[in-house]
């Protein structure tokens, strides 16, 4: 049996509150919904009553008409669901210093964020109650006494790792250095990391070898670790990467992941089938690989991913773009690449590069603007105007990169083994300034509305599981992801028939329309669509958890 059944198995294995709370009044019914449990099972016509921070009972329609309650919902014509489960979400800062509301996200169904592609907040050498042994438990703790709208966990960051025992140093760590790494993976697992998290594109973790990630999977194995990771290539060495990412599950022991699947790149489009064909060989052959997207045709990242890696190393990014030698250097690997790393702008064309994160005052009016048109307003090529703009900013520069297929989009969705993450952070649109990627408001809302409403893709239960159980079993969340009775009352109130995302690339802060009702552990933090101010959540944790482990 798979280990995602025996995790589902595991979930449903889950007793019922105790016999002593039957008697008293619920606190909410959802009567008269379509229950679509996050199984994949058809929906049902029922009614749902929360007590406390759990799922009371469910029952067919009007059984709980006489029951009594707190409150009554008529959910007539919506559907009721689990929370969404955020598999790539970035809310690092707004869950430890931040608003904690994550607006844009909970305004779309998301109950759960998970944290962690390539970068966590521990462990760190520079924030000492987040370094040592239990540095990763103490980063949780931080966010869940600081308050959050949603629930969250993560991954330990792979660049993290790195970064902690060499720096931004290139090359082969030492066997010193190995082991340092091998022990902070330990150590976070046991802290409950749900398995390690890359993202090879961006320095250091370009610099992270296949043979160092196996080892380190070796060690997360022993502890239900995920491998999950941002490959090495999406796009001319798409099959590679994937090849590679499947070489680390399978020598390291763990499950395998993939970021975001995409073929990016018209030239690369036509991967995409063969890419799925990769991933369902590999679980052909009894391989656990699965991957999630977003239901967008354009990615969002840094202007820096336009560089080569080599020329942020040891930290001189900016000492480098100052040199007018290692300038010229960049510039001619960039028009002349030797190494296998692969420039976005050259694959999208800078009239496929939208900037939008700009800091000074004399860059502003560019936001929005593709780069082949501030190359042109400048008098330079779009090389020299990068090179320019990261200078003067000392920033990676939010970019939007359109470079995906429509066509590819669909058929990924399709995939049993698809689940769904944001790739961003969650905003609140009343302060927000600047542009993002319309994802961080509607990601879920936009496959709801689009793929399975209007253009039929996929089926709403489907759809329902790939954003619910299909994470919470892949993370062993025992008691998250399912309509069941026990389990914790992340659940999720919507209108079929007008939910729908708002956000655009030009003007992304608006939230998301249909989502009636969204409560995170039995408490309301979405009614009729605006957000009620509530903060109710809590640290999940991997199945390598140990609360009582030792420093």
């Amino acid at each position: 049996m798979s280990r995602a059944a025996l995790a589902i198995l595991a979930v449903l294995a889950i007793s019922n509150p105790a016999d002593g709370a039957k008697d008293r009044p619920y606190d909410v019914i959802l009567e008269g919904g379509r229950v679509v449990d996050g199984t994949g099972n058809a929906w049902f016509l029922g009614d749902v009553a929360i007590r406390g921070d759990v799922i009371a009972r469910i029952a067919p329609v009007g059984q709980l008409h006489d029951a009594p309650a707190g409150r009554r919902v008529d959910a007539k014509g919506l559907v009721i669901a689990p929370g969404f489960i955020d598999i790539q979400g970035h809310s690092r800062g707004e869950l430890l210093d931040g608003d904690g509301r994550l607006i844009g996200k909970v305004t779309q169904g998301v109950t759960t964020e998970i944290l962690g592609e390539g970068h966590s907040n521990a462990p760190s050498r520079e924030v000492a109650r987040f370094d040592g042994p239990r540095g990763f438990d103490a980063w949780l703790k931080a966010m869940e006494a600081h308050g959050g709208s949603v629930n969250f966990g993560s991954f330990v960051g792979s660049a993290t790792i790195r970064e902690y025992a060499k720096g931004m140093t290139p090359g082969a760590p030492t066997p010193d250095e190995l082991e340092l790494m091998k022990r902070l993976v330990r150590d976070a697992m046991k802290d409950g990391a749900f398995g390690l998290a890359s993202a090879l594109i961006y320095p250091p973790d370009s610099f992270v070898s296949t043979s160092d990630l196996i080892e380190l999977s070796r060690v997360m194995a022993l502890f239900g670790g995920v491998y999950i990771t941002h490959m090495r290539s999406e796009a001319d060495r798409l099959l590679e990467a994937i090849d590679e990412a499947i070489q680390i599950g399978r020598d390291g022991g763990v499950p395998v992941e993939i970021y975001h699947l995409k073929a990016a790149g018209k030239r690369n489009w036509g991967k995409a089938a063969a890419a799925i064909a990769r991933i369902e060989q590999a679980r052909a052959g009894g391989q656990d690989v699965g991957a999630d997207m977003y239901p967008y045709d354009a990615a969002g990242t840094g202007l820096t991913a336009c560089l080569p890696p080599w020329a942020s190393a040891d930290g001189k990014l900016y000492a480098n773009l100052a040199d007018p030698a290692i300038r010229a250097r960049i510039r001619e690997e960039i028009l002349h690449p030797t190494s296998e790393w692969e420039n976005l702008a050259e694959l999208t064309t800078p009239e496929g590069v939208m900037l939008l994160g700009l800091d000074k005052p004399e860059h502003k009016k560019y936001a929005g603007q593709r780069l082949s048109e501030v190359a042109a307003d400048r008098g330079k090529d779009w090389i020299d105007t990068a090179l320019d703009l990261i200078s003067a900013e000392r920033q990676r520069v939010g970019t939007i990169y359109f470079m995906m297929d429509e066509a590819n989009v669909k058929l990924q969705l399709q995939q049993p083994w698809i689940k769904f993450g944001t790739d961003a952070s969650g905003h609140n649109p009343e302060k927000a300034t600047g542009l993002v990627h319309p994802r961080s408001y509607g990601t879920f809302t936009r496959i709801l509305g689009k793929y399975v409403r209007d253009e039929k893709v996929i089926p709403l239960e489907d759809a329902i599981r790939k954003m619910t159980s299909a994470v919470a079993a892949r993370l062993s969340i025992r008691d998250r992801g399912l309509l069941r009775e026990g389990f914790k009352a992340d659940v999720v109130v919507f209108d079929p028939d007008t939910i729908a995302d708002k956000a655009t690339f030009e003007k992304p802060h608006q939230t998301s329309v249909g989502i009636r009702l969204v409560f995170v552990n039995g408490v309301p933090v979405v009614e009729d669509g605006k957000h009620t101010g509530a903060k109710p959540g809590r640290a999940v944790r991997g199945p390598g958890y140990d609360p009582n482990a030792k420093p």
